[in-house]
């Protein structure tokens, strides 16, 4: 029989009661003819709360026993689950990781998942077993220890599976009901996509958007996956959600796929560093070091054989970022005069698969702006992306006028 994967997140199995609707969507996709593989989250605020158990016990806590801990959330869904599906009489048993298994690195709290093997599950469906409710966010080290993907772990697991069983396709339930055009709650005239390209949906992850997990994602694409994200509280049809797949899929998409946010960064700029061969790769190499994400990089003219080198990161790096750079300053590594840290910006982007072949985005996005009365501080650019910083008071006035100039709630 062909394979569904459905996972569904922690909103939508917080209750027993939720738990129940869930499974009677599982139901309706075993009667159409699947297998059906259910990835499950652990209860809405149970991460957490067990998160906040393991840092009360032991601050400077094994990771090992972090990932002990914390993945047992998804291992009471996913038993809570098997036992709802039964009493509907559907035959499904619960799997944890290791039971698959999901073969993972041994990264405790951000492993990476390396192999599932199908065997165990495929065997128990030819012996009619229809649903296989498997915990997500987990898997097993080579030294047999439980790991943990990090947050969002269960939407990498979900879309690692679909790969791994060649399923028709995942179905992803969450509270929204597909991927807008930008945050309804910024603009009312967001509208829900039909279908976007994985390139879109990936740029648009990493950029703030916060439907799907980024490496979720990176995966779908590289293993073709085709991808649907659904309301798990409103009634479903075959094209209901977004289907996130291939280009070749979409037959005709705006320029402008949609605009996406991330109030939470900052503005860091070494002001007169040495201009040399090298400095860049001291620069950067020190921030790697000291587990800083960096993401835009402006270099200005140098003079006199100085120049400012300005980058951006997450709020909650920019003390990682000094120290980082005030470590390489003190063992001579590299000179600057000082380190100004601006963290009262945002970053805005624009994300479309048709600006490879349209003239004219980034004029008409600054337009825009300059329209506004909005200055552009840091400007970067990719193929299908144009993201700027700007003042952080005006980022939700960004995000509505850059969605009105792109018409982006009419439909191509």
């Amino acid at each position: 029989m062909p394979v569904l994967v459905m996972k569904f997140g922690g909103t939508s199995v917080a209750t027993l009661d939720r738990i129940r609707r869930a499974a009677k969507r599982v139901g309706v996709e075993v009667a159409k003819g699947y297998d059906v593989i259910v990835i499950v989250s652990a209860m809405s605020g149970k991460t957490n709360e067990l998160v906040g158990w393991v840092n009360e016990t032991s601050p400077l806590f094994d990771a090992r026993e972090y990932d002990a801990v914390v993945s047992s959330g998804e291992n009471v869904t996913a038993g809570l689950m098997a036992l709802t599906l039964q009493e509907m009489d559907v035959p499904a048993r619960s799997w944890q990781g290791w039971q698959v298994p999901v073969r993972t690195t041994s990264a405790h709290s951000s492993a990476r998942i390396e192999e599932i093997p199908p065997a165990n599950i495929m065997a128990k469906f030819d012996e009619g077993m229809r649903v296989a409710v498997v915990a997500g966010f987990q898997g097993v080290s080579p030294e047999g220890r439980i790991t943990t993907l990090g947050r969002g772990g269960s939407d990498t697991t979900a879309v690692a599976f679909a790969a791994s069983f060649g399923a028709e396709r995942c179905d992803i339930y969450t509270d929204v009901d597909g991927v807008y055009t930008t945050d309804p709650r910024i603009t009312n005239k967001a509208r829900k996509l039909d279908r976007i390209s994985f390139e879109e949906m990936l740029e648009l992850a990493s950029l703030g958007a916060k439907v799907l997990q980024t490496r979720s994602v990176e995966l779908a694409m590289r293993y073709k996956v085709r991808l649907r994200v659904l309301s798990s509280f409103e009634e479903q049809s075959d094209t209901a959600g977004t289907l996130v797949c291939d280009e070749e899929e979409i037959m005709e998409s705006n320029v402008v796929a949609g605009v996406a946010y991330s109030r939470d960064e900052a503005k860091m700029t070494l002001v007169s560093v040495a201009d040399r061969p090298g400095i860049a790769a001291s620069i950067f190499s020190a921030l790697s070091v000291g587990g800083v994400n960096v993401d835009m990089i402006v270099q200005n003219i140098s003079e006199e054989g100085r120049t400012d080198m300005t980058f951006s990161c997450p709020t909650d790096q920019v003390k990682r970022a000094e120290k980082a750079m005030d470590e390489a300053k003190t063992a001579g590594v590299i000179n600057f005069h000082e380190l100004i840290a601006d963290t009262d910006v945002a970053k805005v982007s624009v994300v479309g698969i048709g600006m490879r072949s349209h003239t004219g985005v980034a004029a008409k996005m600054f337009e825009c702006l300059s329209a506004e009365g909005i200055n552009i501080k840091v400007i970067t650019t990719s193929e299908i992306k144009i993201s700027v910083l700007i003042d952080r008071k005006y980022m939700e006035l960004a995000v509505q006028a850059l969605h009105d100039a792109f018409e982006l709630e009419k439909a191509a």
